[in-house]
């Protein structure tokens, strides 16, 4: 990096923070230090040319420390003679239940679904990831909230397996 560190090359490190889920990443560069910490953003700057990323990251890093009122919630229960399997968030980001505003969600609860079905969309980093169906069965709940942050294993989608 340069003195002038630009946004794209703090949207890589970001990349490289999730991609590895590195718990801290840290660099030191021609006396700026940027520190990342469980892909949650924090900066420390020592230069007044840094000012415009700072408040991207900040910003950032209000995002990510979200609570989750859908943790708090009850759970379904894991008794294994219910057969129920949790589709997890494989990483974080934004989390949709459809695929435009307007279009139907991908499931509702009571929906039966296939192996492979794409049950929501993760959003990270600009990228829209599809949520596919790890077992078939019928969706019994939808902890994971329309257009709320996730956690990387978070519960979005809850499936009674079909034996």
């Amino acid at each position: 990096m340069s003195k002038d560190v630009n946004l794209d090359d703090v949207k890589k490190l970001l990349e490289l923070a999730e991609k590895h889920n590195l718990a801290e990443l840290t660099v030191e560069e021609n006396g700026v230090t940027i520190t990342i910490k469980g892909f949650s953003a924090q900066v420390d700057l020592n230069t007044a040319a840094m000012e415009p990323v700072h408040h991207v990251l900040s910003h950032i890093e209000q995002t990510t420390q979200i609570q989750h009122s859908s943790q708090q919630q009850s759970q379904p229960s894991n008794d294994p003679e219910e057969n129920l399997f949790k589709i997890e968030s494989p990483m974080v980001g934004v989390f949709y239940r459809a695929s435009s505003p307007d279009a139907p969600p991908f499931v509702e609860i009571g929906d039966t679904i296939e192996v492979g079905q794409t049950v929501g969309l993760i959003e990270a980093m600009k990228i829209f990831n599809e949520i596919p169906s790890e077992v078939a069965g019928v969706v019994v709940d939808i902890p994971g909230q329309n257009g709320k942050l996730v956690q990387q294993g978070d519960p979005l989608v809850v499936v009674r397996v079909e034996k």
